[in-house]
């Protein structure tokens, strides 16, 4: 059962390293990601499983790796604090940004991470969220995925006017705990002419959380650098 989740982007410009100069100009969102952890913290979850897209459907065992020397720096991450070594898959960049997101937050526990694709369909995310939380009595998620990447003209996918009222209707789904089913009904065409790398890992989430009653809180809403981010925490 998901007893609790954390949703959080996947720039690597979280690492400061990556960063570098302006690393101070995303602290909001690291502590936002921290306070997001310390909830699936507090809801002692038996095995928390981190999700992000990559470019292979593929289950990742606590001590794989990965790294973001493609960046430019000198900074390696290991998935799980317990089992280094255990598995010698590589993590794609949005689960090294989770891996390295819970080694700052000290994460102890059984970790495993699940690389997906974005060109899914709601049935295939759906049927996977439900799995997920059946891995284990108490189950927290780490959800790793960005919103838009065409808010302005210096975007990465250069400015599209839907893109804010997409990111709206995200950031709306995950303060409401995706109540009206939102993410299931996000078009897939839409979300990779938007660049949206969190569609798969959303439509997870949704179908995974079937607790009666809950409480959604967005922790940061924000479009920096013409990238839509958010961090969630639903317990």
């Amino acid at each position: 059962m998901l007893v609790a989740a954390a949703v959080c982007p996947c720039p690597p410009l979280l690492v400061p390293e990556v960063a570098a100069g302006a690393a101070p100009e995303l602290d909001v969102v690291r502590a936002a990601c921290q306070e997001a952890l310390d909830a699936v913290r507090a809801a002692e979850p038996d095995l928390l499983v981190v999700v992000g897209e990559g470019a292979d459907d593929a289950l990742h065992e606590a001590g794989a790796r990965g790294s973001f020397r493609p960046f430019g720096v000198d900074v390696d991450v290991v998935l799980g604090a317990r089992a280094a070594g255990a598995d010698s898959t590589v993590l794609p960049p949005s689960l090294a940004v989770g891996a390295w997101l819970l080694a700052r937050a000290g994460w102890d526990g059984p970790v495993r991470g699940y690389e997906v694709t974005g060109e899914r369909s709601w049935a295939v995310n759906g049927e996977d969220g439900v799995r997920i939380a059946g891995m284990a009595e108490r189950v927290g998620l780490l959800v790793m995925g960005d919103g838009t990447a065409c808010r302005t003209l210096k975007a990465p996918g250069y400015l599209d006017d839907r893109a804010e009222g997409v990111d709206a209707g995200i950031a709306a789904a995950l303060r409401g705990l995706d109540s009206d089913g939102w993410f299931a009904g996000l078009d897939r065409g839409l979300a990779r002419e938007l660049k949206i790398s969190g569609y798969s890992p959303w439509q997870i989430l949704s179908a995974a959380w079937q607790k009666d009653r809950g409480t959604g809180r967005l922790l940061y809403e924000g479009a920096p650098y013409g990238v839509g981010y958010f961090v969630a925490s639903w317990t």
